[in-house]
């Protein structure tokens, strides 16, 4: 009966050693626990020059970004990546800047373009918001322009009229189902679908026919399509505010903006970015225009909860992949709701858009959009280069297609 008397004693013994050696230890050599990363990101590119917000990968390993004319030097605000280099896509011309009145040369014009995104039939969509300084749109302005990337040549132009895209919208992401719907005279057919991420006009989703080329607007100022109700957004630990000079400060607020297709086509994931929530819609309601507003909005439910997210993506197995700008990081929200946090890095600051690969790889634009000089009253605390990142997955995206 001794024996275990003893053991007890030698482990108390061992254990005030320990904690003593531990007191005794001095401040500057003791290690301190810090937040722990997770995953491995990827450098792909790097920019220089303006902030990039869309990333994109076509079937063959193209990548395409763009630069929205935000008030930095803009001198083409679709690029493809080459080499690491982005370089003016499709061309120079088509990515000069026009006079804002010049409603024909807008439409054959980028003017600050959002979101670029490769369909399933390898087609590079580009959507231009139309709205040079986040501010009016301008005539013509807000398009969805389709190209070829067989021969880089523009094959669709759809111009959006001012009741769908009025002169305070702000067409932000779109993503597209190519198994419904008729073809054109070119082979396009299907239907897009793009959120309005406005702050200052009605937040909604646009449905686009793109064989018609005609448009309508659905859930329009929806509780599921604003911004959260006294939400404010943080990154980096500090709260972000609009800092107008004339103004006092007040939170930046931001509706419907990350949208994503799930694997079958059935639903439109999206989310505001000025909440903590994951919402879907029924693809084929919004589809149908002879449904009700209220019919379609029957179809709306809440998927999760989860951290603020700008941009969204999904994948064949049915994940949706999510960014967290307020703790740099991406988190991969299961089937079943649940959520894992997939990378989390201190060089990830302000993670934008997320683009899956054929080849299994995530990736991921981080612009410091919380940087910029109007959260920071006039004072511009971006620190170039912006990058542009990628991890393994081994996931498939999603391609919907006949």
């Amino acid at each position: 009966m001794k024996r275990p008397v003893f053991i007890s004693v030698a482990i108390l013994a061992t254990a005030f050693l320990l904690a003593a050696a531990t007191l005794l230890t001095p401040l500057h050599a003791q290690i301190i626990a810090t937040d722990l990363p997770a995953g491995k990101l990827e450098v792909v590119a790097t920019f220089p020059g303006p902030m990039p917000t869309g990333v994109t990968v076509s079937r063959h390993n193209r990548i395409f970004v763009n630069f929205p004319r935000w008030g930095d030097v803009v001198p083409f605000t679709v690029a493809e990546v080459v080499h690491g280099q982005a370089v003016a896509y499709p061309g120079e011309e088509i990515n000069d800047e026009q006079d804002p009145l010049n409603a024909a040369a807008n439409a054959k014009h980028f003017i600050s373009v959002q979101s670029v995104v490769v369909d399933p039939a390898d087609h590079l969509w580009v959507l231009d918001t139309g709205a040079p300084l986040m501010g009016r749109t301008i005539p013509n302005g807000p398009k969805l322009v389709g190209i070829d990337l067989a021969t880089n040549q523009v094959v669709k132009t759809i111009l959006f009229p001012v009741e769908i895209a009025g002169l305070n919208a702000y067409l932000n992401d779109v993503r597209f189902d190519l198994t419904v719907g008729t073809k054109d005279e070119h082979g396009i057919g299907g239907f897009a679908y793009i959120t309005d991420s406005s702050s200052n006009g009605p937040n909604g989703i646009v449905v686009v026919d793109l064989a018609t080329g005609k448009s309508w607007r659905r859930l329009d100022n929806h509780p599921s399509t604003l911004p959260e109700p006294g939400f404010v957004i943080f990154a980096e630990g500090r709260p972000v505010y609009i800092t107008d000079p004339v103004q006092p400060p007040s939170p930046a607020k931001f509706g419907s903006d990350g949208i994503a297709i799930s694997n079958d086509g059935s639903k439109i994931f999206y989310c505001p970015l000025s909440s903590t929530k994951l919402y879907s819609v029924s693809a084929a309601a919004l589809r149908d225009q002879s449904q009700s507003e209220a019919q379609v909005i029957a179809t709306v439910h809440l998927i999760t909860g989860k951290a603020p997210s700008d941009g969204l993506e999904s994948d064949s197995d049915g994940n949706v992949y999510a960014t967290d700008y307020n703790s740099n990081s991406i988190q991969k929200i299961a089937p079943n709701g649940m959520i894992e946090t997939i990378v989390h890095d201190p060089t990830l600051l302000w993670p934008d858009t997320l683009s899956l690969s054929d080849d299994g790889y995530l990736y991921v634009t981080a612009n410091q959009l919380h940087r910029q000089p109007n959260f920071h009253k006039n004072k511009d605390q971006r620190q170039k280069p912006y990058v542009l990142y990628r991890m393994k997955l081994n996931a498939k995206p999603v391609r919907l297609i006949k």
